[in-house]
Protein backbone atom coordinates (compact mmCIF):
# COMPACT_ATOMS: atom_id res chain seq x y z
CA UNK A 1 0.00 0.00 0.00
CA UNK A 2 1.46 3.41 -1.09
CA UNK A 3 0.51 6.98 0.14
CA UNK A 4 2.11 10.56 -1.52
CA UNK A 5 3.02 13.19 1.20
CA UNK A 6 3.00 16.28 -0.69
CA UNK A 7 4.85 19.14 0.70
CA UNK A 8 5.49 22.77 -0.68
CA UNK A 9 9.47 23.68 -0.79
CA UNK A 10 11.31 26.92 -1.29
CA UNK A 11 13.79 25.69 -4.22
CA UNK A 12 16.27 28.30 -5.80
CA UNK A 13 14.14 29.04 -9.16
CA UNK A 14 17.30 29.42 -10.87
CA UNK A 15 19.10 25.50 -11.12
CA UNK A 16 15.37 23.61 -10.86
CA UNK A 17 13.29 25.59 -13.38
CA UNK A 18 15.96 24.89 -16.27
CA UNK A 19 16.81 21.42 -14.95
CA UNK A 20 13.54 20.62 -15.60
CA UNK A 21 13.30 22.08 -19.16
CA UNK A 22 16.29 20.10 -19.92
CA UNK A 23 14.98 17.05 -18.79
CA UNK A 24 11.44 17.77 -20.91
CA UNK A 25 13.94 17.67 -23.63
CA UNK A 26 15.18 14.34 -22.70
CA UNK A 27 12.30 12.35 -22.22
CA UNK A 28 10.95 13.44 -25.53
CA UNK A 29 14.17 12.77 -27.46
CA UNK A 30 13.50 9.18 -25.94
CA UNK A 31 9.78 9.29 -27.26
CA UNK A 32 11.14 10.16 -30.24
CA UNK A 33 13.64 7.49 -30.42
CA UNK A 34 10.67 4.92 -29.18
CA UNK A 35 8.55 5.89 -32.12
CA UNK A 36 11.06 5.89 -34.75
CA UNK A 37 12.48 2.32 -33.50
CA UNK A 38 8.77 0.91 -32.29
CA UNK A 39 10.92 -0.24 -29.06
CA UNK A 40 10.80 0.71 -25.56
CA UNK A 41 13.78 -1.45 -24.46
CA UNK A 42 16.10 0.78 -21.87
CA UNK A 43 18.89 -1.16 -22.72
CA UNK A 44 18.89 -0.39 -26.55
CA UNK A 45 17.55 3.63 -25.83
CA UNK A 46 20.61 3.66 -23.03
CA UNK A 47 23.26 2.00 -25.81
CA UNK A 48 21.90 4.37 -28.63
CA UNK A 49 21.02 7.82 -26.73
CA UNK A 50 23.19 8.11 -23.43
CA UNK A 51 25.98 9.44 -24.05
CA UNK A 52 24.75 12.25 -27.28
CA UNK A 53 22.63 13.52 -24.64
CA UNK A 54 25.43 13.23 -22.22
CA UNK A 55 27.40 15.52 -24.46
CA UNK A 56 24.14 17.94 -25.43
CA UNK A 57 22.95 18.51 -21.83
CA UNK A 58 26.15 17.87 -19.83
CA UNK A 59 24.75 19.80 -16.60
CA UNK A 60 22.30 17.16 -15.97
CA UNK A 61 23.43 14.75 -13.46
CA UNK A 62 24.00 11.26 -15.34
CA UNK A 63 21.48 9.54 -12.87
CA UNK A 64 18.82 12.14 -13.24
CA UNK A 65 18.92 11.55 -16.68
CA UNK A 66 18.79 7.60 -16.55
CA UNK A 67 15.41 8.25 -14.10
CA UNK A 68 14.15 10.26 -17.22
CA UNK A 69 14.88 7.51 -19.73
CA UNK A 70 13.07 4.95 -17.86
CA UNK A 71 10.18 7.73 -16.99
CA UNK A 72 9.83 7.93 -21.16
CA UNK A 73 10.06 4.60 -22.27
CA UNK A 74 7.99 3.16 -19.28
CA UNK A 75 5.43 5.66 -20.51
CA UNK A 76 5.31 4.61 -23.90
CA UNK A 77 5.17 1.04 -22.46
CA UNK A 78 2.03 1.89 -20.56
CA UNK A 79 0.28 3.45 -23.94
CA UNK A 80 1.50 0.73 -26.04
CA UNK A 81 2.48 3.42 -28.68
CA UNK A 82 -1.71 4.31 -29.03
CA UNK A 83 -0.70 7.94 -28.11
CA UNK A 84 2.23 10.30 -27.43
CA UNK A 85 3.25 11.11 -24.34
CA UNK A 86 5.44 14.82 -24.00
CA UNK A 87 6.49 16.62 -21.53
CA UNK A 88 6.60 20.53 -21.30
CA UNK A 89 8.84 22.95 -19.47
CA UNK A 90 8.10 23.00 -16.42
CA UNK A 91 6.80 18.80 -15.76
CA UNK A 92 7.57 17.24 -13.04
CA UNK A 93 10.45 15.39 -12.30
CA UNK A 94 10.56 11.92 -10.95
CA UNK A 95 13.27 10.58 -8.36
CA UNK A 96 14.29 7.43 -7.05
CA UNK A 97 17.16 6.19 -4.63
CA UNK A 98 19.84 7.53 -7.11
CA UNK A 99 18.67 11.18 -6.89
CA UNK A 100 17.15 11.72 -3.68
CA UNK A 101 17.75 10.59 -0.38
CA UNK A 102 15.61 11.46 3.17
CA UNK A 103 17.53 11.33 6.11
CA UNK A 104 14.43 11.99 8.97
CA UNK A 105 13.52 15.65 7.99
CA UNK A 106 16.64 16.57 5.62
CA UNK A 107 16.10 16.05 2.41
CA UNK A 108 18.55 16.26 -0.37
CA UNK A 109 17.74 16.55 -4.10
CA UNK A 110 20.24 16.24 -7.33
CA UNK A 111 20.37 19.36 -9.58
CA UNK A 112 22.67 21.67 -11.69
CA UNK A 113 25.22 21.64 -9.57
CA UNK A 114 25.62 20.26 -6.44
CA UNK A 115 22.62 18.90 -4.73
CA UNK A 116 19.87 21.08 -3.08
CA UNK A 117 19.57 20.09 0.75
CA UNK A 118 16.60 21.13 2.16
CA UNK A 119 14.72 20.61 5.87
CA UNK A 120 10.87 19.54 5.44
CA UNK A 121 8.06 20.93 7.31
CA UNK A 122 6.16 18.23 7.91
CA UNK A 123 2.30 18.84 8.50
CA UNK A 124 0.55 17.22 11.44
CA UNK A 125 -1.71 15.30 9.49
CA UNK A 126 1.25 13.29 7.55
CA UNK A 127 3.66 12.64 10.43
CA UNK A 128 2.20 9.12 10.98
CA UNK A 129 2.42 7.88 7.36
CA UNK A 130 6.16 10.34 7.40
CA UNK A 131 7.63 8.43 10.42
CA UNK A 132 6.26 4.92 10.05
CA UNK A 133 6.45 3.82 6.82
CA UNK A 134 8.96 3.41 4.39
CA UNK A 135 10.33 5.97 1.89
CA UNK A 136 10.42 4.77 -1.76
CA UNK A 137 10.48 7.83 -4.32
CA UNK A 138 9.49 11.32 -4.89
CA UNK A 139 8.63 13.78 -7.46
CA UNK A 140 8.90 17.26 -7.90
CA UNK A 141 6.45 19.64 -9.52
CA UNK A 142 6.26 23.17 -10.24
CA UNK A 143 2.03 25.11 -10.15
CA UNK A 144 3.16 28.15 -12.54
CA UNK A 145 0.36 30.29 -11.15
CA UNK A 146 1.54 30.31 -7.43
CA UNK A 147 5.00 29.89 -8.76
CA UNK A 148 5.49 27.11 -6.19
CA UNK A 149 7.65 23.99 -6.05
CA UNK A 150 6.01 20.81 -4.53
CA UNK A 151 7.53 18.25 -3.18
CA UNK A 152 5.79 14.59 -3.64
CA UNK A 153 6.94 12.16 -1.47
CA UNK A 154 6.00 8.28 -1.71
CA UNK A 155 5.80 5.99 1.02
CA UNK A 156 5.15 2.25 1.23
CA UNK A 157 4.00 0.02 4.14
CA UNK A 158 2.44 -3.71 3.88
CA UNK A 159 -1.38 -4.10 3.15
CA UNK A 160 -3.37 -4.75 5.87
CA UNK A 161 -5.22 -7.63 5.97
CA UNK A 162 -8.58 -8.09 4.14
CA UNK A 163 -11.52 -8.61 6.13
CA UNK A 164 -15.04 -10.70 5.22
CA UNK A 165 -18.59 -9.19 5.00
CA UNK A 166 -21.43 -7.88 2.73
CA UNK A 167 -20.90 -7.60 -0.61
CA UNK A 168 -22.26 -4.04 -2.31
CA UNK A 169 -23.10 -2.96 -5.85
CA UNK A 170 -22.60 0.64 -6.35
CA UNK A 171 -24.39 2.74 -9.58
CA UNK A 172 -23.06 5.15 -10.36
CA UNK A 173 -24.76 8.06 -13.02
CA UNK A 174 -25.72 11.77 -13.77
CA UNK A 175 -28.73 12.46 -11.56
CA UNK A 176 -26.93 10.48 -8.66
CA UNK A 177 -23.45 10.13 -7.60
CA UNK A 178 -24.14 6.90 -6.52
CA UNK A 179 -26.85 4.07 -5.32
CA UNK A 180 -25.76 1.63 -3.27
CA UNK A 181 -27.69 -2.25 -3.93
CA UNK A 182 -29.16 -1.71 0.07
CA UNK A 183 -30.92 1.03 -0.92
CA UNK A 184 -28.82 4.70 -0.18
CA UNK A 185 -28.81 7.01 -2.34
CA UNK A 186 -26.63 10.10 -2.69
CA UNK A 187 -27.95 12.76 -5.16
CA UNK A 188 -25.89 14.79 -7.43
CA UNK A 189 -28.46 17.87 -7.76
CA UNK A 190 -26.01 20.37 -6.16
CA UNK A 191 -23.29 19.28 -8.48
CA UNK A 192 -25.43 19.98 -11.59
CA UNK A 193 -26.42 23.31 -10.12
CA UNK A 194 -22.66 23.83 -9.30
CA UNK A 195 -22.22 23.24 -12.89
CA UNK A 196 -24.67 25.02 -14.55
CA UNK A 197 -23.71 28.32 -12.81
CA UNK A 198 -20.01 27.74 -13.77
CA UNK A 199 -20.52 27.28 -17.52
CA UNK A 200 -23.06 30.19 -17.32
CA UNK A 201 -20.60 32.76 -15.33
CA UNK A 202 -17.82 31.43 -17.90
CA UNK A 203 -19.45 31.98 -21.24
CA UNK A 204 -20.86 35.72 -19.92
CA UNK A 205 -17.71 36.60 -18.67
CA UNK A 206 -15.54 35.01 -22.17
CA UNK A 207 -18.18 36.92 -24.52
CA UNK A 208 -16.97 40.31 -22.54
CA UNK A 209 -13.65 39.57 -23.44
CA UNK A 210 -12.52 42.33 -20.88
CA UNK A 211 -9.37 42.66 -18.71
CA UNK A 212 -11.49 42.65 -15.54
CA UNK A 213 -13.81 39.58 -17.35
CA UNK A 214 -9.86 37.60 -18.14
CA UNK A 215 -8.78 38.17 -13.89
CA UNK A 216 -12.11 36.76 -13.02
CA UNK A 217 -12.28 34.10 -15.15
CA UNK A 218 -8.23 33.65 -13.60
CA UNK A 219 -9.80 33.79 -10.10
CA UNK A 220 -12.44 30.99 -10.89
CA UNK A 221 -10.28 28.88 -12.56
CA UNK A 222 -10.12 25.59 -10.31
CA UNK A 223 -12.83 25.86 -8.55
CA UNK A 224 -14.92 23.69 -9.82
CA UNK A 225 -12.58 21.33 -10.17
CA UNK A 226 -11.89 21.52 -6.01
CA UNK A 227 -15.50 21.24 -5.45
CA UNK A 228 -15.72 17.94 -7.21
CA UNK A 229 -12.55 16.43 -6.04
CA UNK A 230 -14.28 17.77 -2.15
CA UNK A 231 -17.62 15.97 -2.85
CA UNK A 232 -15.93 12.75 -4.04
CA UNK A 233 -14.18 12.42 -1.13
CA UNK A 234 -16.40 12.93 1.16
CA UNK A 235 -18.74 10.37 -0.76
CA UNK A 236 -16.12 7.62 -1.20
CA UNK A 237 -15.29 8.34 2.69
CA UNK A 238 -18.97 7.52 3.84
CA UNK A 239 -18.84 4.43 1.50
CA UNK A 240 -15.74 2.96 2.57
CA UNK A 241 -16.46 3.28 6.14
CA UNK A 242 -19.63 1.57 6.30
CA UNK A 243 -19.08 -0.98 8.75
CA UNK A 244 -20.64 -3.99 7.67
CA UNK A 245 -19.68 -4.00 3.85
CA UNK A 246 -16.05 -5.75 2.55
CA UNK A 247 -16.57 -5.28 -1.27
CA UNK A 248 -17.36 -2.93 -3.24
CA UNK A 249 -18.75 -3.99 -6.71
CA UNK A 250 -18.57 -1.06 -9.31
CA UNK A 251 -19.34 -0.86 -13.06
CA UNK A 252 -16.36 -0.86 -15.61
CA UNK A 253 -16.94 2.49 -16.66
CA UNK A 254 -13.35 2.91 -18.50
CA UNK A 255 -15.55 3.15 -22.45
CA UNK A 256 -17.92 5.57 -21.41
CA UNK A 257 -16.40 8.19 -23.15
CA UNK A 258 -15.97 6.41 -26.12
CA UNK A 259 -19.52 6.39 -27.33
CA UNK A 260 -21.67 8.64 -29.40
CA UNK A 261 -24.61 9.86 -27.23
CA UNK A 262 -25.15 13.59 -28.74
CA UNK A 263 -23.28 16.60 -28.26
CA UNK A 264 -25.04 17.47 -25.26
CA UNK A 265 -25.15 14.24 -23.04
CA UNK A 266 -21.20 13.46 -23.99
CA UNK A 267 -20.25 17.04 -22.94
CA UNK A 268 -21.95 16.26 -19.52
CA UNK A 269 -20.13 12.91 -19.31
CA UNK A 270 -16.84 14.55 -19.81
CA UNK A 271 -17.21 16.77 -17.19
CA UNK A 272 -18.16 14.04 -14.09
CA UNK A 273 -15.50 12.68 -12.30
CA UNK A 274 -16.23 9.01 -12.19
CA UNK A 275 -12.39 7.97 -12.17
CA UNK A 276 -11.38 10.37 -9.62
CA UNK A 277 -14.73 8.82 -7.59
CA UNK A 278 -13.02 5.58 -8.23
CA UNK A 279 -9.86 6.14 -7.25
CA UNK A 280 -11.01 7.44 -3.93
CA UNK A 281 -13.05 4.84 -2.86
CA UNK A 282 -10.36 2.36 -3.87
CA UNK A 283 -7.04 3.92 -1.73
CA UNK A 284 -9.91 4.38 1.38
CA UNK A 285 -11.26 1.17 0.98
CA UNK A 286 -7.77 -0.68 0.98
CA UNK A 287 -6.41 1.38 3.86
CA UNK A 288 -9.45 -0.63 5.90
CA UNK A 289 -8.68 -3.70 4.32
CA UNK A 290 -11.56 -3.61 2.01
CA UNK A 291 -11.91 -4.49 -1.84
CA UNK A 292 -12.93 -2.39 -4.65
CA UNK A 293 -13.70 -4.28 -7.93
CA UNK A 294 -15.10 -4.35 -11.19
CA UNK A 295 -17.84 -5.67 -13.11
CA UNK A 296 -19.06 -5.62 -16.98
CA UNK A 297 -21.94 -3.05 -17.12
CA UNK A 298 -24.16 -4.97 -19.71
CA UNK A 299 -27.48 -4.76 -19.53
CA UNK A 300 -27.78 -4.09 -15.87
CA UNK A 301 -30.30 -0.91 -16.64
CA UNK A 302 -32.48 -3.32 -18.52
CA UNK A 303 -32.21 -6.32 -16.43
CA UNK A 304 -34.63 -7.44 -14.36
CA UNK A 305 -33.15 -7.82 -10.84
CA UNK A 306 -36.14 -10.50 -9.99
CA UNK A 307 -36.66 -12.46 -12.26
CA UNK A 308 -33.79 -11.70 -15.00
CA UNK A 309 -35.51 -11.03 -17.86
CA UNK A 310 -33.91 -8.45 -20.15
CA UNK A 311 -35.75 -5.94 -22.37
CA UNK A 312 -34.98 -2.31 -23.20
CA UNK A 313 -38.57 -1.17 -22.52
CA UNK A 314 -37.98 -2.35 -19.29
CA UNK A 315 -36.36 1.36 -17.95
CA UNK A 316 -37.76 4.67 -18.54
CA UNK A 317 -35.60 7.29 -17.46
CA UNK A 318 -35.71 6.55 -13.49
CA UNK A 319 -39.01 4.32 -13.35
CA UNK A 320 -38.06 0.71 -13.61
CA UNK A 321 -41.27 -1.94 -14.42
CA UNK A 322 -40.46 -5.54 -16.00
CA UNK A 323 -42.25 -6.21 -18.82
CA UNK A 324 -42.09 -9.78 -17.60
CA UNK A 325 -42.94 -10.04 -14.10
CA UNK A 326 -44.29 -6.54 -12.94
CA UNK A 327 -41.38 -5.92 -10.97
CA UNK A 328 -41.16 -1.96 -9.95
CA UNK A 329 -38.55 -0.15 -8.27
CA UNK A 330 -36.28 2.81 -9.10
CA UNK A 331 -34.51 1.93 -11.96
CA UNK A 332 -30.45 3.35 -10.31
CA UNK A 333 -31.54 0.95 -7.37
CA UNK A 334 -32.49 -2.13 -9.59
CA UNK A 335 -29.01 -1.50 -12.00
CA UNK A 336 -27.08 -1.73 -8.02
CA UNK A 337 -28.59 -4.89 -7.33
CA UNK A 338 -27.94 -6.70 -10.97
CA UNK A 339 -24.04 -4.97 -10.69
CA UNK A 340 -23.64 -7.17 -7.00
CA UNK A 341 -25.54 -10.33 -8.45
CA UNK A 342 -23.86 -10.47 -11.59
CA UNK A 343 -20.30 -10.20 -9.44
CA UNK A 344 -21.69 -12.98 -6.85
CA UNK A 345 -22.75 -14.97 -9.98
CA UNK A 346 -19.10 -14.48 -12.16
CA UNK A 347 -16.87 -15.20 -8.96
CA UNK A 348 -18.82 -17.99 -8.31
CA UNK A 349 -18.55 -19.87 -11.16
CA UNK A 350 -14.95 -19.38 -11.49
CA UNK A 351 -14.48 -20.73 -8.06
CA UNK A 352 -16.71 -23.61 -9.49
CA UNK A 353 -14.19 -24.37 -12.76
CA UNK A 354 -10.88 -23.95 -10.12
CA UNK A 355 -12.31 -26.37 -7.98
CA UNK A 356 -13.11 -28.71 -11.02
CA UNK A 357 -9.86 -28.19 -12.98
CA UNK A 358 -7.94 -28.81 -9.32
CA UNK A 359 -10.32 -32.20 -8.66
CA UNK A 360 -10.13 -33.38 -12.39
CA UNK A 361 -7.89 -36.69 -12.41
CA UNK A 362 -5.13 -36.16 -14.92
CA UNK A 363 -5.56 -38.25 -18.14
CA UNK A 364 -3.13 -38.84 -20.66
CA UNK A 365 -3.66 -39.11 -24.35
CA UNK A 366 -2.48 -42.56 -24.13
CA UNK A 367 -5.16 -44.00 -21.70
CA UNK A 368 -7.88 -42.52 -24.13
CA UNK A 369 -6.29 -44.37 -27.24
Amino acid sequence: MKRTVSIPVDLPSTRFLPLMNQCAKIFNAHIDWALANSSYNKNKAHKELYHLLRVQFPSVPSALLQTVRDNALEAVKATKFKSIPRKKPTSGLRYDQRTITLRGRQLTLSCIGKRISLILDVPDYFKEVFETWEFCGASVTYAKKQAQFWVRLIFETEDPPQIQGKIQGIDRGLYHQAVTSDRQFFSSSKIRALQRRYLFNRRKLQQKGTRSSKRRLKAMSGREKRFMSDTNHCLSKKLANQPLVAVFVLEDLSSIRTQRRGKKMNKWLGSWAFYQQEQFLSYKAEALGKRVVHQNPRYTSQKCNICKHIKRTNRHKSKFQCQNCGHRTHADLNAAKNVRDDYILSSTQLRTEEQVSVNAPYVSAESLG
